[in-house]
């Protein structure tokens, strides 16, 4: 006998009620499923997008500099020279350009008066194209005629830039060097740290018993003031009154008269002359230098180089063999 022909037709009807509710249980269980991946996946999206900006923007972060432009001491050292003296600028290139420097910005350029030969016109204009570190001030060439004054107050004109986005002061400090002096650029640098970065004056004090920068002025082999002084000298008319003289002497006048340089640094016994022949301004080359004076022949400034191991980040190759 059929099951189906002897149940009542209200059992078959439940029946019937029951499997479309099954039915429609299992399709709602469907949709719930098919939402909540959906709304799974798009949070697993969404953390993905996520985590893809943080590790950009940490990337960012990273690859900004360590050191901000505020605590970069920012230095400009002129070294005055003549037109004529391309092989010893090509070797002082040599000289700064293997030097490396940590937390400060070093610029070496080279200083001298108008060009007054036909052959400078074009020598001269190669370097510049070539290294682009000539400064060729408006002046007369000689150093107890004004030079000093013509660099020093020409440099805001030639730095000072208020259409662009370059920091101010655009050095911290600037220094007149002779090209006689081996200056150590790290150690200038880490000299200069603890130091004003105002009003500054500082360098070797002469004459050379003397210790007191208060009661004499700074060799003219390396000089350094603050930017504010600079400034200055371009403005007052205590430098303008006094500009011929031994430079050195001069711009030691310069501050007294002024007031100015009321922070100064004596760098004796950091500076100091070559020690042959012995004087009162000589020492022993010694690890804490900061300038050695008038190496006035290559054999002082090899003896010079050799002591502070200038060859020693020179890469082993097989392209050079040198004992």
């Amino acid at each position: 006998m059929n099951l189906a022909t002897t149940m009542k037709p209200s059992a078959v009807l439940d029946g019937r009620r029951f499997i479309a509710s099954c039915f429609i249980l299992v399709a709602l269980l469907c949709i719930v499923a098919s939402v909540s991946e959906i709304r799974l996946e798009g949070l697993v999206n969404f953390g993905k997008c996520a985590t893809n900006y943080s590790q950009s923007h940490i990337i960012d972060v990273v690859a900004s500099p360590s050191i901000s432009s505020s605590d970069e001491i920012r230095i400009l050292l002129g070294i005055l020279t003549l037109p004529d003296q391309y092989h010893k600028r090509h070797f002082l290139r040599m000289i700064y350009g293997t030097q490396p420097v940590s937390g400060a910005h070093i610029d070496v350029k080279f200083v001298f008066c108008n060009l007054t030969k036909e052959d400078q016109k074009v020598l001269v204009a190669l370097e510049i194209m070539r290294y682009d570190d000539i400064i060729i001030l408006n002046c007369q060439e000689n150093m107890n005629k004004g030079k000093t004054y013509s660099y020093f107050s020409s440099l805001p004109e030639m730095l000072l830039d208020n259409t662009t986005a370059s920091p101010y002061p655009p050095y911290h400090y600037v220094m007149k060097g002779d090209d006689d002096v081996y200056f150590r650029l790290q150690n200038l640098a880490d000299s200069l740290r603890p130091l004003a970065r105002q009003d500054l004056y500082y360098g070797y004090v002469i004459p050379c018993p003397s210790m007191d920068p208060f009661v004499h002025y700074m060799s003219g082999m390396g000089y350094l003031v603050s930017w504010d002084i600079v400034e200055w000298i371009r403005d007052s008319d205590v430098p303008k009154r006094h500009v011929e003289g031994p430079e050195d002497l001069v711009f030691g006048d310069w501050m007294r008269e002024g007031h100015r340089g009321r922070n100064r640094h004596n760098a004796k016994w950091s500076m100091y002359n070559f020690p042959d022949p012995p004087t009162g301004c000589t020492h022993e080359l010694w690890p804490d230098t900061v300038a050695v004076h008038l190496l006035k022949t290559q054999d002082k400034w090899i003896s010079t180089l050799n002591y502070f191991n200038a060859t020693r980040d020179l890469k082993p190759s097989k392209l050079y063999h040198i004992p």
